[in-house]
């Protein structure tokens, strides 16, 4: 590691009060499989405000990308200069059930953004990331479109091929905001049917050019409007469905699995969900986590060679008035469909 990098002061992002302001980290020397990143881009979303809104002792940010400027001394995939990107999943133990079996996101010692590694946000000048737990970057993809991908993609990825049974079933998308217009993405490239359901007619022809094969208004009788029932459905918004419209069997296949992307807080408890509904359709309820490393993987190459696109609003980083701004925006429903921060494009570009 290069001496001039030890030791340096760097600015990174925490939030007081529900606001977002600087703080001054320093560059550690680097362990055996550290990965130092120079934060280019990096994505913003509802994560990050839920989690400003606690007063946590946690540096901001978990969708960067940048390029790499030093590794530790046992790293072998990555070298400097490369582009690399990552920072919601940060580490697992690497040897228990979970995660020797490609579902290491529940490895019990899991460090993930919000429960552990609170020193390095990707909301600042560099990030500090475990080699296994950031991932190189397709040259297809550029930093601003990749920035999204890495919680966001990966978030829609996962549910998709972790509950998907045939090439033949049916994917519902439920909302069609940061994670919904990647999923709809996704799952048309996979070769799915896509059916978007959604409160914004305004939607309709964007999603269609997505890659869904049909869109239906929540407010109308979604029951008589889906032409045939889906067998997986994705809750992509940050509110959930009103159960007893959806928990139809004319929208939901019997034994379909629906796949919760969100824990809202204000949500209401589960009880309000009609449990004779879900008994008697057989319909499998069950949240999804961000990506395995592996799929994480899996995901960046599908969306390097199939063209999927985030569609992104990118924002010029001046400070913490730039990402309170940004938070602003994103809870006034402003933001279509992800936010990006651009902490030093034109040096990437010079790079």
């Amino acid at each position: 590691m290069p001496s001039n990098l030890v030791g340096k002061e760097y600015t990174n992002l925490r939030a007081v009060d529900g606001k977002v302001i600087s703080a001054t980290a320093t560059i550690p020397p680097l362990g055996l499989h550290d990965v130092l990143i120079r934060i280019t881009h990096t994505g913003v979303c509802y994560t990050d405000i839920e989690f400003s809104k606690h007063n946590l002792p946690m540096a901001l940010g978990h969708e960067g990308v940048g390029v790499v400027e030093a590794v530790g001394p046992a790293v072998s995939t990555l070298q400097p200069g490369d582009r690399a990107g990552g920072g919601f999943f940060k580490n697992s133990c690497g040897h228990c059930r979970n995660c020797l079996s490609r579902r290491d996101i529940f490895c019990y010692v899991r460090t993930i953004y919000g429960y552990g590694g609170s020193d390095s946000g990707t909301i600042g000048d560099y990030y500090i990331g475990k080699e296994s737990y950031v991932h190189k970057i397709p040259e297809a993809l550029s930093s601003e479109l990749a920035a999204p991908l890495q919680c966001a993609g990966a978030t829609v990825y996962s549910a998709l091929v972790n509950n998907i049974a045939t090439p033949r079933d049916r994917v519902g998308i439920v909302g069609m905001g940061g994670l919904g217009h990647l999923a709809i993405q996704f799952a048309a490239k996979m070769g799915h049917s896509v059916v978007v359901l959604s409160t914004s007619k305004s939607k309709e022809q964007e999603a269609l050019g997505f890659g869904a094969s049909e869109f239906v208004l929540l407010d109308d009788d979604v029951a008589e409007a889906v032409k045939l029932p889906v067998d997986v459905l994705l809750i992509t918004g940050n509110r959930y469905p009103d159960w007893h419209k959806i928990l139809d069997e004319k929208i939901l296949a019997r034994n379909c699995v629906i796949v919760a992307l969100a824990a809202p807080s204000h949500e209401p408890s589960s009880s309000s969900i009609p449990l004779d509904k879900l008994f008697f359709g057989g319909f499998r309820l069950h949240p999804s986590l961000v990506a395995s490393r592996a799929q994480h993987d899996d995901m960046l190459d599908f969306a390097a060679r199939n063209g999927i696109r985030p569609v992104t609003q990118v924002y010029k980083f001046e400070g913490p008035e730039t990402v309170n701004a940004v938070f602003r925006n994103l809870e006034e429903n402003k933001v279509r469909y992800r936010a990006v921060l651009e902490l030093c494009g034109k040096r990437e570009r010079e790079d």
